[in-house]
């Protein structure tokens, strides 16, 4: 306990009770100012018991006590309650002079305690006085809330506090907003080191005294749109005339006239010293300087970042991330694994770390805006995309050089996380300090971050939702060396319930090498959305390669899966074959014949190869990172892959990725991983097969062969108009071409689909238009008439002419 001078809005005695004994008792921590006022406070209270601190601390709403309710209270229960009110010369004075007021510190969880308040105050403490001694609880709270945090756990608060309960340096101001006229206390001004003669009762000559970081937050409070009748609170810094950085805490209430308009603003301005960094902040802070005053890289620094941060904060995730002018890029986090972090970032994790629209993350575009951290309690109104980040708690760190925002850290807590207020100067440096690293960085990795931002660009931001399967992509950077490489992947939905899959990988490491990339993967997808079988839509686009002005060269894995019946063309230039792990667990390469690597030989061959999958398989296609270094043979790497993956859930694609890159560690080249589930569709369709005879009556038997067909899967009202299409497309092809002809139908829930494949790579023409006199030409006229989609596509040394009605089966 202490007697130091106490003087406040007619109080002259303050004392603190805090909880203790599991919230049945009120014990006296502190005792301040003119004990003459009141003395012989007991020691201890109980809650349950009748006396002004037990009463207020139970209703969460302050007591105030006129002399007259003062003297009943004492009569009533003289054992909970003083008996004296001592005079002068230690006689008994007449409590008619005497006012008390009791106000519960803390409120809902957090209940802290009790303040007590006393002076000779004849007629009661005024109103104003109530409303500036309520807002001088909310100080000693937080007070009492940050010895709390710093000593959780320990026997009792009184026993560590190391520092007054109560805010001797204390003032208060009335703000008349109709004229702008501040009324303020001798003891505000002396916080602030403004001597009185140069007060010239305006706010600004008050809020120029607080540090430049700080000016934003003190202005938002006395704006008239942002003022609330609820009060508000802000802990600020001021740089006293001796050079002296000192932590001042504010609170304030406005009070409203009848329509809801803010006419006055109360506030109280007291010394927050326990704001104060502890020695562990500051060797925290100095600590984190240091480190980051070393890396060399953008990565390294958030790197350092993360891991600096997470622990000492007690931290559940922690991420770092630069700004692009629409997206979040995140360059580190912790913990690594995607399950742990919102589905918004899970379903762009395409890299090594994940990176979001910021359109889907609104509070944090304001708080990069406004430039100030943003500390957002639990069960917060967030956006999923940050809720996800800190269920318990949140904290949103723009990270500030220059002049501008350069990036942003997350700090998230996943169990209810209570910010103390000194909390807000550690996290406050640290952000300073990664924002100055990040720009450091920047400058000695210019070259490297505008070869990884192009490789960003050109690979897919999202891969599309297939029936049948699920893919799942990652790729990481080499971690040795700056350069940048050349591997890409894709997606790519066809016709006819087909997908292809493609992974490549151009040769050497710059940003050439990145371009080339772009332009392969451009040149895949044109050849593969046109129709073309894996072998052409390859072959041409080696062509495309070879006629490049560029000594690179790329290989390239290609595979065409049929979603519904399970079948894969495969076709492999210069690269590792696929992976395939079936439902038993097995695990092995698929033997498939290659070819040369893209843009070596300008007429070279790629085979075919078909592969059945069956539902519950995975399909790996990888790049040579995965699996080959200086320290690690190519044999020993596919070995590894296999193992890993036969140990793996085939149920969660996106594990199995994780699994595998984990598995890497340190790399010497980029890695590019592509994962297909496939799990089958659930309507398989029919098929069959017709080899098209050349006799005189070839069409006769097409015709007869179908009609068994369709009447065989139940088809009957359809009938008559796929026998026309048959005889029109055979037709054709039959007069028309040379060697073989092939009929293909296939019945799928809602279609039939009838193709004739023959050697002739010339497509057929419509006719403009047909005149009385002539004998042909019509028979493309009527396909087109009945179905509702035909076309022709390019095969190996021939093509295919399609045509779709729409079909159900019948119901058997």
């Amino acid at each position: 306990m202490t007697g130091q001078r106490f003087a406040f809005c007619g109080a002259e005695l303050a004392a603190v009770y805090v909880v203790a004994d599991q919230g049945r008792e009120l014990h006296l921590a502190e005792l301040t100012g003119n004990r003459r006022v009141l003395y012989g406070l007991p020691a201890i209270l109980a809650v349950a018991g009748h006396s002004p601190a037990a009463n207020a601390f139970r209703s969460g709403r302050p007591l105030w006590l006129t002399p007259r309710e003062l003297a009943t209270f004492i009569e009533e229960d003289p054992h909970h309650f003083p008996t004296r009110v001592p005079g002068r010369n230690g006689g008994p004075d007449p409590p008619a002079t005497i006012s008390l007021g009791a106000l519960p510190l803390g409120h809902g969880e957090q209940e802290l305690g009790c303040l007590v308040v006393a002076g000779k105050v004849g007629d009661g403490f005024s109103a104003d006085d109530r409303s500036l001694l309520e807002l001088y609880a909310d100080q000693v709270a937080a007070g009492l809330e940050s010895v709390a945090a710093r000593f959780a756990g320990r026997k009792s608060p009184q026993a560590h506090l190391g520092q007054s309960l109560v805010p001797h340096q204390g003032g208060a101001f009335i703000l008349e907003l109709a004229t702008g006229r501040m009324e303020a206390h001798a003891h505000v001004l002396e916080l602030l080191g403004l001597p009185p003669e140069q007060f010239d009762g305006q706010v600004e000559t008050l809020l120029a005294c607080a540090v430049p970081d700080d000016m934003p937050a003190l202005m938002a409070i006395v704006e008239p749109d942002r003022l609330t009748a609820d009060g508000q609170q802000l802990a600020f810094r001021i740089r006293r005339p001796n050079g002296e950085l000192r932590w001042l805490g504010l609170r304030c209430r406005v009070e409203v006239d009848p329509d809801g308009t803010p006419q006055r603003v109360l506030g109280v301005v007291a010394d927050a010293t326990y704001l104060r960094p502890s020695a562990d902040e500051v060797s925290l802070v100095q600590r984190l300087s240091a480190t980051l005053a070393g890396a060399a890289t953008i990565r390294e620094v958030s790197r350092l970042a993360v891991a600096a941060l997470r622990e000492p904060l007690g931290a559940a995730r922690v991420a770092v991330g630069e700004l692009e002018p629409d997206r979040l890029i995140i360059t580190a986090l912790d913990p690594p694994e995607p399950d742990a972090w919102p589905e918004v970032w899970r379903s762009e994790w395409r890299s090594e770390w994940p990176d979001a629209s910021l359109s889907d993350l609104p509070t944090l575009q304001s708080a990069l805006r406004g430039g100030h951290m943003s500390l957002w309690p639990p069960d917060a109104d967030l956006e999923p995309g940050l809720l996800g980040v800190g269920p318990g708690g949140l904290a949103v760190l723009p990270l500030p050089a220059e002049g501008r925002m350069v990036g942003v850290c997350l700090v998230g807590w996943e169990a209810e996380h209570r910010f103390g207020p000194e909390e807000r100067s550690l996290l406050t440096a640290a952000a300073g300090l990664v924002g100055q690293a990040l720009v450091r960085a920047h400058a000695l990795d210019a070259g490297h971050e505008l070869a990884t931002m192009l490789q960003r660009s050109l690979l897919p931001r999202k891969l599309p939702e297939l029936p049948g399967g699920v893919a799942v992509a990652r790729y990481l950077p080499a971690t040795a060396g700056l350069e940048v490489g050349g591997d890409w992947y894709d997606v790519i939905p066809l016709g006819e319930g087909h997908v292809a899959f493609v992974i490549g990988d151009v040769q050497g490491h710059s940003a050439g090498a990145a371009t080339i990339m772009g332009q392969m993967r451009t040149a895949v997808r044109a050849y593969a959305v046109e129709g073309h079988p894996p072998d052409v839509v390859v072959a041409r686009a080696n062509r495309l390669l070879v006629g490049m002005e560029t000594d690179l060269f790329a290989t390239c894995g290609y595979v065409d899966l049929d979603m519904e019946e399970g079948i894969a063309r495969v076709v492999r230039a210069g690269h590792l074959p696929p992976v395939l792990r079936r439902p038993d667990g097995a695990t092995g390469e698929v033997a498939v014949e290659g070819g040369p690597p893209l843009g070596v030989l300008p007429d070279a061959e790629f085979p075919m190869t078909e592969v059945g999958l069956t539902p519950g398989s995975l399909l790996v296609l990888l790049t040579d990172g995965l699996v080959e270094s200086a320290r690690l043979p190519l044999d020993e790497g596919m070995r590894r892959v296999c193992e890993v993956l036969a140990a793996a859930d085939p149920g969660d694609a996106g594990a199995a990725a994780d699994e595998l890159v984990l598995a890497v560690g340190r790399r010497d080249d980029d890695v590019a991983l592509l994962i297909l589930r496939y799990d089958g569709t659930r309507s398989r369709p029919m098929r069959s097969h017709w080899t098209v005879w050349r006799l005189p009556n070839a069409v006769l038997h097409a015709r007869r062969y179908t009609a068994r067909t369709l009447r065989s899967w139940g088809v009957e009202e359809e009938l008559d108009t796929a026998l026309l299409v048959v005889s029109e497309l055979v037709t054709n092809a039959v007069a028309h071409t040379q060697g073989e002809v092939g009929m293909d139908l296939t019945l799928s829930a809602d279609r039939l689909r009838i193709a004739v494949n023959d050697a002739s790579p010339r497509s057929p023409v419509r006719p403009v238009s047909v005149s009385w006199e002539s004998t042909g030409g019509r028979g493309l006229l009527i396909v087109e008439a009945v179905t509702t989609a035909w076309g022709s596509v390019p095969l190996s040394g021939g093509k295919q002419v399609w045509a779709e009605l729409p079909c159900r089966r019948a119901r058997g």
